[in-house]
């Protein structure tokens, strides 16, 4: 079965970053997205190692992004035994519509699109 998603949208704020029990990097973020012409939707985007630096050095709240990646869905259950969940996209890539340029110096390199 296939499990691939394309989101363009707007992070809502910086990127946070953390690093894994084994030391490798992992950034998220929210994303706001438009799901109809009057509504918003948001989602959690998850970036692992080198995709998770590059985020972190070149994204920032308001950056317009287009994402590349796979759902992934998270089950548990609270105290109270009500079962929740919640929606992430684990990037695969990240192509940069809009940003303000951070990290990139006065010359962009030509690998990495504005």
């Amino acid at each position: 079965m296939l499990n691939s998603c394309i989101l363009t949208g707007n992070l809502g704020a910086d990127p946070e970053i953390f690093y894994s029990s084994e030391g490798d990097p992992v950034a998220t973020f929210n994303l706001a997205f438009r799901s109809s012409k009057k509504k918003t939707g948001w989602i959690k985007i998850t970036c692992f190692q080198k995709l998770a630096e590059i985020t972190e050095r070149h994204l920032h709240k308001g950056a317009r992004i287009a994402v590349v990646g796979i759902l992934d869905q998270n089950k548990w259950e609270t105290d109270e035994g009500v079962t929740r969940s919640s929606i992430q996209l684990i990037a695969n890539t990240i192509e940069f519509i809009k940003t303000d340029g951070r990290g990139f110096g006065d010359n962009p390199p030509d690998d990495v699109p504005i």
